[in-house]
């Protein structure tokens, strides 16, 4: 039985009572969560929509431990609209854990549950709510695991699927793949890259990474933010984008292609590398019907450039590119391509946190097949001495190392040669998960 959540009496949305709106639907039907965020009403401050943002993502990245927990406090479970205040309860006392006056917080976490059940369903089930949200203080207390524990007791715990910690032990090891569960349990650290002149004096609210031109932003400052946003100084992103385009090494004057390129963050990277030149950007086009958001951000993202030819290209990279190019009055080959490959998304876990819900394990025959297709058809677009750069945001092999593998053995890798690659391990960069393969092809 679902059961919405409506705005308090007062008729004024707020963040908690959105988030138990958006966590009864996700519970009940499994909705994208970025889609669901979408739908959050209008008349959210920012900080509200922040910390629904906040609760919403925490939950479902917890959810597995959650849900075992709970599952083992609750016969029958009750309606997804009471069993979402169960999760943020449960979520806020793992929060909670640890910090100062926990156990103030915590009390204060049953107390708001319980009130705001009475609301949003019948006393009967704040009684409920009551009894189960104490019953699991102390089962979340439980501390982590070590690495040598079984998968389903680390599965559990950080809450991954099984079949996912156990893909990950047999690639990784148990320390790795420990520190892997570990990091994608935590909050995304929100960077940004530095786009305005060296000239212009950097807020002191972006604190100095270890990556150049990337600076995290400091929590609580959105209002700050969004003006720099909109002037186009900073571009919110992860230094974990930089590697495919440092690989990739745009020069003054080139035109570079990139392909699947919506949202375009990478496409404006390049052009911010390359300062004179054209980008051009292809993605697939808008289906009929459906939403042209990607292509509109795009379009939007590079129209920031400054002193770079953009292009946008509608085109299917597996369907006729070149047709497309041609229309464009655009070049059938360029000295510089780069592909950034659809994936499995496991290097950017901590940002996609339904991600590891959503993953099944044919996905990592799925994606190959497809990744491999692409490059084939990308490998086409390269002029002689030029070079092509393969990137994903995975960090598993059969997405990465097998698929360059696959494509040397292929005749349409014949003239190609790997110059460099790199991989970004989360674990051990401290920032998204990435790898990018740099090949040339001969003259």
């Amino acid at each position: 039985m679902s059961g919405a959540v409506g705005s308090p009496p007062t008729g004024r949305p707020s963040a908690w009572l959105a988030t138990a709106n958006l966590l009864g639907r996700w519970l009940e039907r499994r909705e994208r969560i970025d889609t669901l965020l979408d739908t959050l009403p209008p008349g959210l401050s920012g900080p509200e929509r922040a910390r629904c943002q906040h609760l919403v993502f925490g939950v479902v990245r917890h959810y597995g431990r959650l849900d075992a927990a709970l599952g083992r406090l609750i016969a029958h479970p009750p309606r997804f609209s009471t069993r979402a205040v169960l999760f943020i309860a449960g979520f806020e006392v793992i929060e909670a854990a640890g910090g100062d006056d926990a156990t103030g917080r915590i009390a204060r976490t049953v107390h708001h549950a319980v009130e705001q059940t009475k609301t949003l369903a019948s006393p009967a089930e704040a009684r409920l709510v009551n009894a189960v949200v104490r019953k699991l203080i102390p089962v979340l207390a439980t501390p982590p695991p070590a690495a040598t524990a079984e998968p389903a007791v680390l599965a559990e715990y950080f809450s991954h699927p099984e079949w996912l910690v156990r893909f990950w032990l047999a690639q990784f090891g148990a320390e790795a793949t420990r520190a892997l569960l570990e990091w994608n349990q935590q909050p995304a650290t929100v960077y940004a890259r530095w786009r305005a002149g060296a000239d212009e004096p950097i807020p002191g609210f972006l604190k100095p990474t270890a990556w150049a031109g990337f600076f995290e932003v400091a929590s609580g400052r959105w209002t700050d933010v969004e003006p720099l946003l909109k002037s186009g100084k900073i571009y919110v992103q992860d230094p974990g984008t930089r590697l495919a385009v440092e690989l990739l090494a745009p020069q003054a004057g080139e035109t570079v292609l990139d392909l699947c390129a919506a949202p375009g963050g990478k496409s404006l990277m390049i052009a911010d590398a390359m300062k004179l030149g054209q980008v051009v950007a292809m993605d697939l086009p808008i289906e009929p019907g459906k939403s042209g958001a990607r292509i509109d951000r795009l379009a939007q993202n590079l129209s920031r450039a400054s002193g770079v030819e953009v292009a946008v290209v509608q085109a299917d990279l597996l369907k006729n590119p070149e047709m497309s190019l041609r229309e464009h009055k655009l070049p059938a080959s360029f000295a510089a391509v780069l592909l950034d490959a659809p994936c499995s998304n496991t290097g950017v876990m901590r940002h996609r946190a339904d991600v590891k819900w959503r993953l099944q394990a044919g996905d990592f025959k799925k994606h190959p097949k497809q990744q491999l297709a692409l490059l084939h058809a990308a490998s086409r677009l390269v002029a002689p001495g030029g070079r092509l750069v393969y990137s994903t945001c995975s960090i598993d092999a059969e997405e990465n190392e097998r698929v360059v593998a696959e494509f040397f053995n292929s005749r349409a890798g014949g003239p190609f040669k790997l110059e460099a690659s790199v991989i970004g391990f989360p674990w051990v960069t401290g920032h998204d998960g990435a790898a990018a393969f740099l090949l040339r092809r001969g003259s």
